[in-house]
């Protein structure tokens, strides 16, 4: 049996834990490999007053949103409850969720490359000069990197991939690693999930602007209209192209027939005398053929030169 001490713990965890749930509707979770606790004290700091981070087992988490739930008769945070599997906790908000992401981002730091831990990404040596003494050679060699002696220090020849994403670190690479002193990881609260109001989506969700939604609204109404239209089926984003249409129709009625209307009556008038629409075109086609006559009489002087040229040689 529990002692009084730890029960006591329990329910001051439980109590927060429900005073949290009553303040909220939103909430982030987060996983929490490899944070710190000077890391986490200085998240914790730069998210009050609007977030609060909770951290705990899992299945006391689970246990206590499951009694709060019933309690209330309100399923809606068991969503969240259901996701709690791993080294995650919760982070409650009632700020504006993307800039709550943001300053959780901020809290990134740079970490060595530990032996057995899951690289979170690919790690690369570039080519080049290392800074290492010939004697050294062995941990390449262990990692058949191919490398050559450049004036008293090592040089790899090609890059070469150390650690693959998603894997475990070696001995060999870590040691490798620390010793040219590359800190290829970056550790911090990665946030996977996002709660709202008992909907729980992807954080990608965030990353959705205004304009991504317009874009996307507007693709879809063209296909409603699209389909309205081919359908015959009517639908008010079809109206406008449906009265557009129509007024097409209307318009080659009249122009093939005696029936007419203003706006048909300015086609009329056009297709039966487009020169007259042309005021601006006949100004300037009179403007050239001003600046033609101009320059009719420049040629007469070569027609003089001709003709006297003529008589010089007739006589």
């Amino acid at each position: 049996m529990p002692s009084a001490a730890i029960l006591k713990v329990k329910q001051a965890y439980n109590d927060r834990l429900c005073k949290l749930l009553d303040d909220h509707d939103r909430a982030f979770l987060v996983h929490a490999d490899n944070v710190g606790s000077r890391q986490f004290m200085d998240i914790r700091a730069a998210l009050r007053p609007v977030s609060h981070i909770l951290m705990g087992k899992n299945t006391m988490m689970r246990k206590c949103i499951r009694e709060y739930c019933e309690r209330k008769g309100d399923d809606s945070w068991n969503t969240l409850a259901d996701k709690l599997i791993g080294n995650v906790g919760i982070i409650f908000t009632t700020g504006d969720m993307a800039e709550v992401r943001k300053t959780i981002a901020e809290f990134v730091v740079p970490a060595p490359a530990k032996v057995n831990a899951i690289a979170p990404c690919e790690v690369v040596i570039p080519a080049g000069p290392t800074g290492m003494e010939p004697s050294q050679t062995g941990f390449f060699q262990v990692l058949n990197i191919a490398t050559k002696i450049n004036k008293g220090a090592i040089e790899i020849l090609s890059d070469f991939k150390c650690v693959e994403a998603g894997e475990k670190v070696t001995s060999s690479a870590a040691t490798l690693l620390g010793k040219m002193g590359f800190t290829p990881f970056t550790y911090g609260l990665e946030v996977q999930m996002v709660y709202d109001k008992g909907a729980i989506f992807d954080v990608k969700v965030l990353d959705i602007s205004d304009d991504d939604i317009t874009q996307m609204f507007g693709a879809g109404l063209k296909n409603v209209a699209a389909l309205s239209l081919a359908t015959g089926y009517a639908t008010v984003a079809a109206v406008p192209h449906a009265i557009i249409n129509g007024y097409k129709n209307v318009l080659a009625i009249s122009i093939a027939t005696d029936y007419t209307f203003d706006l048909a009556q300015k086609v009329k008038d056009y297709l039966a005398n487009p020169g007259a629409f042309g005021g601006g075109g006949g100004g300037g086609g009179g403007g050239g053929a001003a600046a033609a006559a101009a320059k009719a009489p420049e040629p007469e002087p070569e027609e003089e030169e001709e003709e006297e040229a003529a008589f010089d040689l007739f006589d």
